[in-house]
């Protein structure tokens, strides 16, 4: 599939022809919930003033959020429909959404291939008991099916954070 390339407030990122990069708007929160809901991922906390999202002929096959807390910010709910993975939009969320960034960014990955994915992208393994005391309510349940049911849940950090260009936020971007 051929790219064309988006200018957003970072590098330009080759997206696959007829994909656009966008903030979510009110009308997209059902179909953000049921990318969410899919993927067997934490519907909780799903707030579309803070997602992104990838859509091709008006239909939305990714997204992703970037979760405000005091001191710092958690990439989540990072969904690429299956019917578009391995086309790199997972990357170009995640690259976007390290570029919105103003603070530390934290997250939480479900075994070692999406923990070696998003090393990518700077991310290292960080232990519960080293999380900001802010994120430790929300990671706390994960941090409980890792100890009882032994679920994989790895927590990362990324200490460098991006340029927070929020301002440009409501730009619509097309092709």
């Amino acid at each position: 599939m051929t790219s064309e390339k988006l200018y957003l407030h970072s590098p330009q990122i080759g997206l696959p022809t007829g994909c656009i990069l966008r903030p979510a708007t009110p009308q997209d929160s059902m179909r953000i919930l049921w990318l969410v809901l899919k993927d067997l991922l934490d519907p909780t906390q799903l707030r579309w003033q803070q997602f992104w999202v990838i859509e091709s002929h008006k239909q939305i096959i990714a997204c992703g959020q970037l979760r405000q807390f005091n001191d710092v910010e958690e990439l989540g709910s990072l969904v690429v429909s299956r019917a578009w993975r391995g086309q790199g939009l997972g990357a170009i969320l995640v690259q976007h959404l390290i570029q919105e960034s103003t603070k530390p960014l934290y997250l939480e990955s479900v075994g070692k291939r999406l923990a070696n994915f998003y090393a990518r992208f700077g991310f290292v393994p960080v232990e519960f008991s080293d999380l900001p005391a802010s994120l430790k309510p929300k990671f706390g349940i994960s941090n409980w099916a890792k100890i009882l049911l032994k679920i994989p849940v790895i927590f990362m950090y990324r200490r460098e954070q991006g340029t927070g260009n929020r301002e440009q936020k409501e730009t619509k971007f097309a092709l």
